[in-house]
């Protein structure tokens, strides 16, 4: 059991929010024009094959691999043309062959294209050499899907090159999971909201932006709740409310144990929640748990922490609930050209930028500047450097490990 006290490290509070989730059931049946971000609820198969026909993956000629020389050269008569989409009908005998184009249905008798570079032509008379291979340049029945072959398998997030493959098969609808309904608000009298004038002791409430913003990549459904008043009452309200309409409850800053206590007391009375410590930098203090039905997560406040904290640890879980498989993220390992400073005892998420360098091999630099209220670093950075707990510092040309941002942000 963890408590306000636990120091957890990232893979074990992974693990515990992992085991802990309840991931939605429901399913929709979708046209697959409406697919794209969604996860699949059920492996699709083929009920063709892929080409459904032999077919000429060249511009050339059709012609029969026993007519083709062993040495010298042989001459074939012209006897039709097979179109993409109009096929030759008739049969090709011995010493004949036919125009053919890319796609085209391979002439029945024939079994090999002979490139129309490689062919000389005169008079409804080709003239082939004997450097061709039996078979060349056909593409097959089947060769890039069979009938009955599973190609999409449940938990597949759906790109767009999905949806051609679906659409390849003939296949105009999918059946998905429904879209996760996510509720988000602010806590804090001191949020002041985009648009208006700032007041002494006031500040701009960026993190329901940026919420809204990562959570669109997405594709959930977004109940954004706004900012709620520092008042027991409006707190209790505000969580019970989202509870009954969402999946997942996602709040940033002013619910670490020791923070506004009637945010504390509301959540420990209605839901079943766990205070964490994490041995992260930044995004150290986490909360995971229930609220009602609810997911419950309770991000930092600091605008960097909300953000590692998310990408870290919300996105998995909210792609786990979608019902996504192999949420496994992209990470590689590059020189470094900038001298990181870090001190052992946690894991750290630095902010860098990800470039090529005049040798055409990816580097890492630094943002510079890695305060956690320094929203800057992310907005200039593409990946995270992740450093090791027992890492300290990092000097120029020094390997580190990499998650770009690419499929994040």
């Amino acid at each position: 059991m963890t408590t306000s006290n636990t120091v957890l490290s990232v893979e074990e509070a992974l693990a515990h929010i992992s085991q802990n989730l309840q991931p939605v059931c429901n399913e929709e049946h979708i046209a697959i024009r409406s697919a794209l971000g969604k996860i699949l609820s059920q492996d699709v198969h083929s009920n063709i094959n892929v080409p459904p026909y032999d077919n000429s993956a060249m511009d050339g000629y059709a012609v029969r691999a026993a007519d083709l020389p062993s040495q010298g050269k042989v001459q074939l008569t012209l006897i039709g043309t097979s179109f993409a989409g109009k096929p030759y009908t008739e049969s090709v005998q011995a010493g004949q062959c036919v125009r053919i184009f890319t796609g085209a249905v391979i002439a029945k008798g024939t079994d090999t294209v002979i490139m129309q570079e490689h062919v000389e032509c005169a008079d409804n008379m080709i003239s082939i050499g004997s450097e061709h291979k039996n078979g060349q340049h056909v593409r097959p029945i089947g060769e890039d899907i069979k009938i009955g072959q599973v190609v999409l398998k449940k938990g597949k997030q759906l790109t767009p090159a999905d949806i051609g493959l679906l659409s390849s098969m003939g296949i105009p609808e999918v059946t998905v999971f429904r879209r996760l309904r996510v509720a988000f608000f602010s806590t804090g009298d001191e949020l002041c909201p985009v648009g208006t004038v700032l007041q002494t002791g006031q500040i701009y409430d960026s993190n329901r932006y940026t919420l809204h913003g990562m959570l669109t990549r997405l594709g959930v459904d977004m109940i954004d709740m706004g900012v709620v008043h520092d008042t027991p009452e409006a707190t209790e309200q505000a969580f019970l409310s989202a509870a009954q309409c969402s999946d997942v409850i996602i709040t940033s800053g002013g619910v670490s144990v020791g923070d506004a206590d009637y945010v504390t007391d509301t959540l420990q009375r209605i839901g079943k929640v766990n205070f964490w410590k994490v041995a992260m930098k930044p995004g150290k203090p986490l909360t995971f748990g229930t609220v009602q039905k609810a997911t419950f997560f309770g991000l930092p406040g600091n605008p960097v922490s909300a953000m590692v904290t998310f990408y870290q640890f919300v996105r998995p879980a909210l792609l786990q609930m979608m019902g996504q498989e192999n949420i496994t993220p992209f990470r590689i390992t590059v020189p470094c050209l900038s001298r990181l400073k870090k001190r052992p005892g946690r894991l750290e998420f630095q902010r860098g930028i990800l470039e090529k360098n005049e040798h055409g091999e990816l580097v890492v630099r630094s943002t510079g500047k890695q305060g956690s209220g320094i929203l800057m670093s992310m907005s200039q950075a593409n990946c995270f450097i992740i450093l090791p707990k027992a890492c300290e510092h990092v000097e120029v040309g020094n390997h580190v490990l990499v998650e770009p941002f690419a499929g994040l942000i």
